[in-house]
């Protein structure tokens, strides 16, 4: 083992221990928790030794810095999700590698998508990112929209061809009632899941929880966690 497999391994342990105990304290069985490890800003070096360890699930938010990356572990049998705001002038290129798109919030993008999916011949997977900090009209800090939106953006995500409504992500907010409040974020979340699922019942994903907060996502139902600095340590600061 290399140093850096050693460290990757040991944090990775460390991160499974957290999630088993979130589950059996939230009743749970580890299986209902998925772990999507966040590789932004690490080379795919770092890739490549995840997925000699057992990490099937990787994310990027940026895609110049995903594109590169996703092409030289093309050959893992890996599931790339696609986590940033999305810009309709990358579409072409997330389209391309994401499995799923977590960061879906507005109609423009759900068609340029579809457009996109349709012409290379791909299904991609869509969260509807819920806003949190939004008032009903409006969008977050970080994206997403408003939970009074959810509906109208889900319905058009299940009707495109090319895209499939895999159901909601959100990040717990910094500002408005949720700040601070994390596990009572992740809970509106799943009570939005919950109404989603009656009318897209196949839209069971819910994307919730990161490397300090995973423990109350685990608590409130989510199905998938985003975990980056703990797995792969502090990130290099950019310039």
């Amino acid at each position: 083992m290399t140093d850096r497999m050693t460290e990757l391994a040991a944090n990775l342990a460390n991160v499974e221990q957290r999630i088993a105990a979130a589950c059996a304290a939230a009743g749970r069985e580890r299986g209902e928790v998925t772990l999507i490890v966040v590789t932004k800003t690490y080379p795919a070096s770092d890739v490549r030794i995840l997925s000699e360890l057992g990490v099937r699930h990787v994310a990027e938010n940026r895609d110049q810095d995903a594109a590169p990356k996703a092409a030289a572990c093309a050959d893992l049998p890996l599931k790339w999700h696609f986590v940033g705001q999305l810009q309709t002038n990358k579409v072409r290129s997330v389209v391309g590698y994401a499995d799923v798109v977590q960061s879906v919030d507005r109609a423009r993008l759900v068609t340029a998508m579809s457009k996109e999916a349709v012409r290379v011949g791909r299904e991609v997977g869509c969260l509807i990112q819920v806003a949190l900090d939004a008032g009903e009209s409006l969008r977050g800090e970080r994206g997403g929209v408003a939970p009074g939106g959810i509906e109208e953006l889900a319905a058009l995500v299940a009707g495109s061809p090319g895209l499939r409504l895999d159901g909601l992500m959100t990040v717990a907010p910094l500002t408005g009632e949720y700040a601070g409040r994390e596990q009572a974020s992740f809970e509106r979340l799943m009570v939005l899941s919950t109404d989603l699922r009656r009318a897209h019942p196949a839209a069971t994903m819910v994307s919730a929880g990161m490397s300090a907060d995973l423990e109350q996502a685990v608590a409130a139902g989510a199905t998938h966690v985003r975990v980056g600095t703990a797995v792969l340590g502090v990130r290099p600061r950019l310039g």
